[in-house]
């Protein structure tokens, strides 16, 4: 791990990702880079900051209407040979290339650059007070989610009326996300020796009307607030077998279940317990969706800011924490999803130009 960076708030929001990517923060080794921003965030004089081990935490107290909480995870998956970051040109179009330009270094560059405009003594102040919440080890199980524990530990710095989460997007608005469900459907058999396996029940083919299921399955679209999420429901790991000599006496499918946030985890569970009636169906994890929330007022200002038409998010997100606190939530940031954790990770310098500008629009700085 490198020394932290120094944070230059004032500097383009370019230098601004090109510093962040060329600091490595992988899940769990956040720290240095914690320290930069809570260091520049601190030195503009005009936030109130906290530390939360390494989430760091900053908002105005203006006294203002309304409050807008924006968010961005600090950590990276592991780096891939893409780190220090790379500035190229390719048919006219500038792409910045490196761990996290995507996912999400350039949101949390848009967001320190927020900062630095609105969290000075004596700036212009924006249309609502502003709170800014960068957190770690998003990229790993729930369980260590940085965003998870500030909502545990100090929730109130959660509080807000929209909360918008730099993760890439293209620089379109996502509203809400799908939720997720993993569950093991198993099958017992009996064991025997396989040169006498009249002997014995075969667990794994017992798994044949559970595949024939799942392979037949139509998947959903669901309308929500106005915005379609399409569901899913896959086999996503099969495991069984004993030694190449004997009958599996056990045997299990992981499912994935990726459901419209009009249901709830419950009604999630319900349906894939009816799929697979007479099956060992154990639910191993599952986290609710996020409806879109773009009736809200301050959503609806957001995107006439920010213009284009909202889509729907399919993959879960951490907007689903804001709201399970009932926090309107979307996502918008720049850089392809699709392009997140690989060795090519880029994203188009207008792109977080783009985003920088939006946001400003809206929160009336520019």
């Amino acid at each position: 791990m490198t020394g932290a960076p120094d944070l230059d708030l004032s500097a383009d929001v370019l230098a601004l990702t090109r510093a962040l990517v060329d600091a490595p923060s992988e899940s769990g080794d956040e720290a240095a880079l914690a320290d930069a921003v809570e260091t520049a965030l601190r030195g503009l004089g005009g936030l109130e900051v906290e530390r939360l081990g390494n989430n760091v935490l900053a908002r105005t107290n203006l006294g203002l209407p309304s409050r807008v909480v924006l968010a961005g995870h600090l950590d990276t998956v592991p780096i891939a040979g893409n780190v220090p970051s790379d500035l190229r040109e390719v048919d006219g179009v500038q792409r910045l290339y490196g761990c996290g330009t995507s996912d999400m270094k350039s949101g949390d560059a848009v967001m320190l650059r927020l900062a630095g405009r609105f969290g000075v003594p004596g700036a212009a102040a924006p249309a609502a007070d502003l709170t800014f919440v960068f957190y770690d080890n998003e990229e790993v199980e729930h369980a260590k989610n940085g965003l998870g524990r500030v909502a545990r530990e100090k929730r109130g710095w959660l509080y807000g009326d929209l909360a918008v989460l730099l993760e890439p997007t293209g620089g379109e608005v996502e509203g809400g996300c799908n939720g997720t469900l993993r569950a093991e459907i198993r099958t017992r058999g009996r064991r025997a020796h396989s040169a006498r396996s009249w002997m014995g029940d075969n667990a794994i083919h017992s798994l044949a009307p559970v595949l024939a299921t799942l392979a037949a399955y139509q998947p959903e679209s669901i309308e929500v607030d106005g915005l379609v999420y399409r569901e899913g429901l896959n086999a996503v790991g099969v495991r069984g077998g004993v030694a190449g000599n004997v009958i599996p006496d056990e045997a299990s499918v992981s499912v994935n279940y990726r459901f419209a946030p009009s249901r709830t985890a419950a009604d999630a569970e319900a349906v894939v317990r009816s799929l697979f009636p007479g099956f060992e169906v154990e639910i191993t994890d599952v986290a609710a969706g996020a409806r879109p929330g773009l009736d809200d007022p301050l959503a609806q200002a957001f995107m006439a800011a920010v213009g284009g038409q909202a889509k729907p998010k399919y993959g879960w997100t951490d907007v689903a924490r804001f709201a399970a606190l009932g926090i309107p939530a979307v996502n918008y940031g720049p850089g392809d999803p699709l392009l997140a954790h690989a060795d090519d990770e880029r994203v188009p310098v207008e792109q977080i130009e783009r985003c920088e500008q939006g946001l400003r629009a809206w929160l009336k700085g520019s």
